[in-house]
């Protein structure tokens, strides 16, 4: 099926503000993974520092609008827009900041030489987009009965509880994401998936916020 969508269709806002658009997933595309990015404000981090090495994925960047600052390995380059980037080691560490409001970064990534296959979490993470937070939750409970302790599929399930009121699932699975991997803490501090549960004593200390001696699940 072909289509077009504009990238305000396919928003989702995450933790600072950022704007993520879900393109391979409104598409279904199932040749390659692509998403786009957008920062409200100057400063703000686009893409989070990270590497592909547990997918071996190649990525390539191309700002469409606005001007970014990509650290590759250490080595900062200045992305107008226009301007691609391809890192072509998944061992590479690689981010981007936002320099104007409205800086957009479309994402395209894939395993060389071999067929994409879409990442797992994607299964669930549309859901988001629906507000059908009830299928999410049954997506990654089915996930971690698979990848028992992954702190991706934990995260995801507290984001959604969450969204649906359910408190205490929201902050055990959050804790648990956090144990497994401290990365979802600073991701945590700003979800606005969480604004149901932020003034929650518990949620300050699972996310560092206040001296841990707080209620504990």
């Amino acid at each position: 099926m072909s289509g077009a969508a504009h990238i305000s269709d396919l928003a989702v806002t995450t933790g600072g503000g950022r704007t993520w658009a879900m393109v391979r997933t409104h598409f279904d595309i199932k040749s390659f993974g692509v998403n786009a990015y957008v920062t409200a404000e100057p400063g703000m981090e686009l893409v989070g520092n990270h590497d592909e090495a547990d997918t071996k994925h190649e990525e390539l960047f191309f700002v469409s609008s606005g001007r970014a600052t990509f650290t590759v390995n250490g080595d900062e380059i200045d992305a107008p827009a226009g301007t691609f980037v391809f890192v072509r080691d998944p061992a590479a560490k690689r981010k981007a900041v936002g320099e104007e409001p409205g800086t957009t970064v479309v994402v395209a990534g894939g395993r060389a030489g071999e067929a994409f296959t879409p990442s797992a979490w994607e299964r669930g993470v549309r859901y988001f987009a629906t507000q059908e937070y009830d299928k999410a939750i049954e997506v990654y409970e089915e996930l971690l009965a698979e990848s028992p302790g992954d702190a991706g599929f934990l995260y995801n399930l507290a984001c959604a509880n969450s969204r649906l009121g359910r408190k205490d699932e929201a902050l055990a699975h959050l804790r648990q994401s956090i144990e497994a991997n401290p990365e979802f803490k600073k991701y945590a501090v700003e979800d606005p998936d969480f604004d149901a549960i932020r003034d929650e004593p518990e949620f300050s200390a699972i996310t560092g916020q206040a001296s841990s001696a707080g209620p504990s699940s």
